[in-house]
């Protein structure tokens, strides 16, 4: 597949392993897998199969079943917008404050909310949840829930944000009706995040299983039960998630309340995409010992190039590269630093050469890829010397 090819998007996408793809073909062969809303073999293969990947899906983060529960999507996104459905649905709305690192799909959340707010800065944060932050004193008097959203890691830069902003929100008294939803599609790519108190953990974590595994194409939303009401008053409903449903005269619908997956996983499920899933952990297990064992390899590649880029310059001792780096990470310390390097590449008179120019470099030399942060781009776009 990759030849003579350097590739270097596995922040997009990592690639999926020959053996993964096999063992996935393989069993496709020998396994007849129904939709599972008309599967008559009893057990249902494929309920029990897609039963057993959800499991699965938890025992990586060391999420406990009877606290946590897992919904398949599309992708992050479309688990974003499903919690932004729920919370949507609240007779009042809902508020929501989301920080500066976010990605276009948590910003987006913002349109469908009464009000919101961008925190500029981790200090803002704390001090937020410490209960400063005076532009949201209206907070403890409104009923409407609050709706918290960050990415633990920042697809901008690679900083990972404080994981413990979960904790501190939920125990405060300053922020009651409140809920955090953590992107945590970026960071698991290359490393895990530990669920295993139920009690400290965000009330809803998405993620997207194609940037660990390179495949399937598939996403999900693990929810905390105990905030699983916030999708009582959701208002959309699909194939699958009903009971009944009535259409003349009086018009009404019985959801289903087996559990919170059975009333939000709307239509048929993925459920290919989910048999692939199960190989996926199963051989990303066997070839890599776990996340665990990958955060260690991809941090040591992420501070090697992090240093090497720094040292380079041009003749004249001007460096080749600017790079963007949040005061609060070091690529000392994986806890603060994901894998991810961002820089400009600059001319020996300090001004920028345009990412065009540099992807153009880079496709010639066979390495992939080059893109442009949109955010970074917007900063330094009155440059005149850009792309010239």
């Amino acid at each position: 597949m990759l030849k003579d090819l350097t590739y270097l998007d596995h922040g997009g996408t990592t690639l999926a392993p020959k053996s993964l793809l096999k063992s996935f073909c393989d069993e496709m062969q020998r396994t007849l897998l129904a939709n599972p809303h008309s599967d008559s073999t009893n057990p249902s293969v494929t309920a029990i199969m897609v039963e057993e990947t959800r499991l699965a899906v938890l025992k990586m983060f060391n999420a406990d079943p009877t606290y946590f529960d897992v919904v398949f999507t599309a992708n992050a996104t479309a688990a974003i917008k499903l919690v932004t459905e729920g919370f949507s649905g609240q007779d009042e709305g809902f508020d929501y404050c989301y920080h500066r690192n976010s990605h276009t799909s948590l910003v987006g959340v913002r349109e469908l909310a009464h009000s919101s707010h961008c925190f500029a800065s981790n200090e803002e944060t704390e001090d937020w949840l410490a209960g400063g932050n005076h532009a949201l004193d209206g907070e403890l008097l409104s009923r409407r829930p609050m709706l918290f959203a960050y990415p633990a890691q920042s697809n901008m830069n690679g900083e990972r944000l404080p994981l413990d902003w979960a904790t501190k929100l939920r125990l405060s008294l300053h922020h009651p009706h409140s809920y955090t939803l953590l992107d945590v599609a970026a960071m698991v790519s290359t490393t895990t995040i530990d669920l295993s108190n139920h009690l400290f953990a965000p009330d809803f974590i998405t993620l997207s299983f194609y940037k660990i595994f390179g495949f399937p194409d598939l996403g999900a939303l693990i929810v905390r039960k105990a905030a699983g009401h916030v999708f009582d008053k959701r208002k959309y409903f699909g194939g699958g998630t009903t009971e009944m449903t009535t259409c003349i005269e009086e018009s009404w619908v019985v959801r289903k309340e087996s559990s919170l997956h059975a009333r939000l996983e709307d239509g048929t499920i993925a459920f290919r995409n989910i048999l692939a899933l199960k190989h996926a952990i199963t051989t990303h297990r066997k070839l890599f010992g776990g996340l665990e064992e990958v955060s260690k390899h991809a941090s040591w590649l992420a501070k090697i190039l992090h240093e090497r880029l720094a040292r380079m310059a041009h003749y004249n001792g001007a460096p080749v590269c600017q790079i963007y780096q949040s005061k609060d990470s070091s690529f000392r310390r994986s806890r603060t630093q994901g894998p991810t390097v961002a820089f400009n590449v600059c001319r020996s008179n300090g001004t920028y050469i345009g990412p065009w120019h540099v992807g153009a470099s880079l496709r010639a030399s066979r390495i992939h890829r080059s893109g442009c942060e949109e955010r970074l781009m917007q900063a330094i776009d009155a440059i005149p010397t850009l792309t010239s």
